[in-house]
Formats: structure tokens, sequence, C-alpha cells
């Protein structure tokens, strides 16, 4: 009896609607794929040096070198944000004094382009700055409304059909929508990792890795619970 009890009460501490004469409970899951309509570059700049001062004067040097990049391929320079700085002190972990040898500056620029023919050149520049590392690119969906009210009207479409069926099998007909709740979430992107190095001539005449190439689409999921009435 008791184990009947608990298991009545987490019934009914459940999203899922309880069961009702003449009706049908079905779940689903639906997608929609769309062309995304934002590349996020994202880098880190860093550098080591005797003395904090010179670290931060190289980092400093390489941000604003950014700046110029970025307003000679005529991009607002307050389009890229500027997220962290950190200054850290290197130790000789063999001397038992632990002394400093040097400091590292480090910082990181994240830029969003909805412009995909200016992504090869960019990320090429960026690239070139000596104190470049962990330059990563992505593509995402931002405006995301629309791709998710269609990923769940596919969702809904498929429970719809599933009850339908389950209806017909039984010598009944599907009525009215009851009751419905939908979860929805856009799948990871990959991101793909450009490695800083120096140009060599042949390197220069070689296309952007995502030259000539059309961006992976962007996938939103949808999940729908739906009760409807039986006929």
């Amino acid at each position: 009896m008791l184990l009947a009890l608990a298991a009545l009460s987490s019934a009914q501490n459940s999203s899922t609607p309880m069961v009702q004469v003449n009706t049908i409970y079905a779940g689903a899951d639906g997608k929609f794929e769309s062309a995304p309509d934002t590349a996020v570059i994202r880098m880190d700049l860093a550098s080591q040096q005797d003395t904090s001062r010179a670290a931060y004067d190289r980092v400093a040097a390489a941000v604003d070198r950014v700046r110029q990049i970025l307003k000679s391929n005529n991009i607002d320079v307050k389009s890229a944000q500027f997220s962290s700085y950190q200054m850290q002190p290197m130790y000789d972990w063999k001397n038992p004094k632990r002394k400093v040898i040097g400091y590292r500056v480090t910082s990181d620029v994240t830029l969003k382009l909805r412009d995909f023919t200016k992504i090869g050149a960019i990320t090429e520049q960026l690239a070139d700055i000596e104190d470049t590392q962990n330059q990563s690119v992505n593509y995402t969906l931002e405006d995301i409304e629309q791709a998710k009210a269609k990923a769940s009207e596919d969702a809904l479409k498929k429970a719809r059909n599933q009850a339908n069926a389950v209806a017909v099998a039984g010598g009944r007909s599907l009525g009215d929508l009851l009751y419905a709740s939908v979860d929805v979430n856009q799948a990871v992107m990959p991101v793909m990792q450009i490695m800083s190095m120096a140009r060599s001539a042949t390197a220069a005449a070689t296309p952007a890795p995502m030259a000539d190439f059309t961006p992976q689409t962007v996938t939103i999921n949808a999940h729908v619970n739906a009760l409807f009435a039986l006929k």
C-alpha cells in the first residue's frame, strides 16, 4: 500500500498530465535545420617576458594590431569583445626559493561577424599576429526564435501523426489538442581551431580553411508531449 501511495504521489508531481478517459498521450522529437547567421572568431593574445612591463607592452601591441586589422576591413572595433586580462608571475620551480623568472600576460578577444565573406581574410590577418594563440571559428544562429518555432511545429506534427495512427487502429478518431509541453535546444556546433603560425610563400597562396565551403547548418531540436481527445 505504501508503494502504491508513493507511486501515485510521484505521478501527481510529474509534469505529465494525469491519464484521462477518452484521451491519448503522445511524445515526439522534431528538428529544423537553418543556415547560421553569425560567425564567432575567438583568439587569445599571450606573451611571456622577463618583466611585467615588457609582457604588458607586448600584449598591448598585439591588441592594437587587432584594432588596426578590424579598421582596415571596415569592421567597427566595438563589435569585438575584450573579456579578460591576466598577469601571472612565472617561477623557477627547480629552485627551492621559487625565484620569479618572468611574467606572462594573457587576454582574449571575441569577434562576431555576419558578413561571412570577410572571415577568411580576418582569420588570416589575425593569425599573423605573433602573439596570437588558440584562434578558433565557429558558426551560430543568433536569430533563433523562428527556427525554434519550426522545430516545435515538426515535433507536434509527428506527435499528432503517432496519436492518430493509434486512434485509427483502435477504431476511434483523433480530437482536439488538450495539452502540450515543448522543450527546445540548439545542437552544439563544432569549433574549427586555427593554429597561429608564420606564413611562408606557399602558405600565403593557400586559401583560408573555410574558403569555398558552405558553413555547416545549425540544428534546432524540439521535443513535444501532447494530449489529444479521442472521438
